[in-house]
């Protein structure tokens, strides 16, 4: 990109801006899992709107049902009003998400962000139980408002606050200690009156930590900790605002576990389409809000509406799609971990399509991202200190498109780890 083609975003967009640092073009069109710049260029897209687009960019049913229902002039904002689409949406989900997996959650539609979610999470379970204490656990990561931030790692992330971030305690996650699982620590620390720990309202866990690196909680790991809880009147939480929606595989992260959390957070992919939405579910002795306790005048995104529920019929009235991410993780994983025999110092980890290579020395991920950008792969890095290639392709990709990233993948690891060795 030119001198010239970047003035207005280098002039008038704010610093805080991140993303295009990394892709520095100018984006024109999307369609499935490719993103076209005004000069003609296609870049496969590894990101996915950082696990917005689990079913691609512009997917062509949910915009068809999208186009005709703004056509139609439905509802765009009614705040938590009723409406047509609301109603339609609800009863899918019930239907098609819901009752299958035997859950008995009532919805809640916050502000539609992954933060706002996680924010009423916090407010409620503060409210159910009548304490204060949060635990969360060492590399999470869940949103950037106060309350989110208090329960996030990232020393870089939480300094952004500007003031202390408080009534929060950080447990080690699943894999963090090499001596033990952390679980023993937490019961210990829990149950001895002189630890200086009070029992918390809430634990709030992600079931693999993207942000913080591709971490993957192991599944009697979950059950432990879900056990934990549940002998100690704790609320969990579960947050799937990135992993949920089949990113690993099932709708939501936890089935595997055999888990029901008491509160589940959800967004990113909620609405299908890449449109702002976001679903607070909570077992129904839980649900004990106030009306208009937690609201927020864009709670109603109406044409999200419509685009979740065509894509809850489309992609999970079946297990077809949770069958297909499953295999494609696995041929994923195969061949990261064919790539990491070549090299000293890197790893690889995952789980469905949210898959990592780990770089011993952090630098060589970021020198990796931009040339497979150069060499037209979107893809980004994640960890404390970002030595973690995140892949994170729709769950849509085909085959071919996915070997062809591989590829992109492949050669820039061979670039960047050979010129270190030589």
């Amino acid at each position: 990109m030119t001198t010239t083609e970047m003035t207005i975003f280098d002039d008038l967009e704010s610093n805080v801006r991140g993303y295009c640092r990394s892709w520095p073009t100018v984006f024109d069109t999307a369609s499935g899992s490719w993103l076209h710049d005004e000069g003609g260029r296609d870049y496969l897209d590894f990101f996915a709107g950082a696990g917005s687009l689990n079913y691609g960019h512009n997917n062509p049913e949910l915009k068809a049902a999208l186009i005709d229902y703004i056509a139609r002039d439905g509802i765009t904002h009614g705040l938590d009003m009723s409406t047509i689409a609301k109603r339609n949406l609800l009863e899918t989900f019930q239907r098609v998400i819901l009752e299958p997996r035997g859950l008995d959650y009532k919805v809640q539609f916050p502000g539609p962000t992954g933060a706002n979610a996680v924010e009423a999470a916090l407010k409620l379970a503060r409210k159910v139980t009548g304490r204060t204490e949060i635990i969360n656990f060492t590399n999470a990561f869940h949103g950037m408002t106060l309350g989110a931030l208090s329960v996030t790692g990232n020393a870089g992330k939480r300094a952004g606050a500007g003031v202390p971030l408080v009534h929060t305690t950080a447990m080690p996650y699943d894999g963090y200690l090499s001596d033990t699982d952390g679980i023993e620590w937490m019961e210990r620390v829990l149950d001895d009156s002189s630890s200086g720990q009070d029992t918390p309202a809430a634990v709030i866990v992600e079931t693999v930590q993207g942000e913080g690196g591709v971490n993957v909680a192991r599944m009697h790991w979950l059950r432990r900790l879900a056990d934990l809880c549940a002998k100690r009147g704790i609320l969990l939480i579960v947050d799937d605002v990135q992993m949920g929606c089949g990113r690993t595989g099932p709708f939501f992260s936890f089935e595997a576990a055999g888990i029901t959390p008491d509160i589940v957070t959800l967004s990113k992919s909620i609405s299908g389409y890449g449109l702002p939405m976001a679903l607070v579910l909570m077992k129904r002795e839980h649900d004990q809000w106030s009306p208009g306790e937690h609201n927020g005048t864009f709670r109603g995104n109406n044409p999200a509406f419509i685009t979740a529920a065509a894509a809850l019929e489309k992609y999970w009235a079946d297990d077809a799609l949770q069958k297909s991410t499953l295999i494609k993780g696995e041929h994923t994983h195969r061949r990261l971990s064919e790539l990491t025999l070549g090299y000293q110092g890197l790893s690889t980890r995952g789980k469905g399509l949210v898959q990592g290579l780990v770089f011993d020395d952090a630098s060589q991920a970021g020198k990796v991202t931009q040339l497979a950008f150069d060499r037209g792969l979107l893809v980004e890095t994640s960890g404390a200190e970002d030595e973690v290639v995140k892949l994170l392709p729709a769950l849509t990709i085909t085959g071919a498109e996915l070997d062809h990233g591989l590829d992109i993948l492949a050669a820039a690891v061979d670039v960047i780890c050979t010129e270190r060795v030589n």
